[in-house]
């Protein structure tokens, strides 16, 4: 992790354009290369960034991140007042709740119930940027990354791309499609995975629960 407070102004070139004319920010790199900038203030949401895969290269005052679908996010920056970078070491994961923990359990013993024909391969599938939550096949024989979240938004559909920008870097998996699960996918989440190619599903969690109660069981 690497971190400045710095004098900065950021310019956005891609889908669209965006500019953060001259203030104090605070600028993150993180380990897997994603490039964040913060206002104080605002929450936890950054005003602009990168995800990874993408290429930082540092100029004199300036830094100029691009990634492969030809995204810009140039940041000039004036004066440093901090910097500082140290290793935080391999983390965890998010500890999921119950509800959301549970929904994935039943999720990958009834997969047919986000798409016809789609059987599981595996649990928690690792990626470099974390584990894509069920990884499956559809009747076609293609693989489809699924994420599962009590509700869907926005920070799911990013988390999801995330996965399958690694995932379909894998000759042995490509090409590799998206589905979000959730109980509520908010509509902006489903304008974002829209644009993204990446399926909605909605499920409901006490119907799925009846389902399992209905399957026979030796143990």
């Amino acid at each position: 992790m690497r971190i400045l407070v710095a004098d900065c102004s950021v310019e956005y070139e891609g889908r669209l354009s965006a500019y953060l004319p001259p203030a104090t920010r605070l600028i993150m790199v993180k380990a897997d290369g994603c490039v964040a900038v913060h206002a104080d203030g605002g929450a936890y949401k950054p005003l602009n960034w990168m995800n990874a895969p993408n290429h930082l290269e540092e100029e004199d005052g300036r830094w100029v991140v691009t990634n492969p679908r030809g995204e810009r996010l140039t940041i000039s920056i004036s004066h440093v007042h901090f910097e500082s970078e140290m290793s935080m070491g391999e983390d965890p994961g998010l500890q999921k709740d119950g509800v959301e923990s549970e929904l994935q359990r039943l999720l990958a013993e009834t997969p047919e119930v986000i798409e016809a024909g789609l059987s599981l391969v595996r649990r928690e599938f690792p990626t470099p940027v974390g584990p894509v939550d069920l990884l499956c096949r559809d009747g076609e024989g293609d693989t489809v990354a699924v994420e599962v979240k009590r509700r869907g938004d926005i920070d799911g559909v990013e988390q999801l791309t995330r996965y399958l920008e690694f995932l379909n870097r894998d000759e042995h998996l490509a090409p590799v499609r998206g589905v979000l699960v959730a109980q509520e996918i908010k509509p902006q989440a489903r304008t974002l995975a829209v644009d993204r190619a990446i399926g909605c599903v909605e499920v409901d969690y006490d119907v799925l629960r009846g389902l399992e109660s209905a399957t026979l069981r030796l143990f």
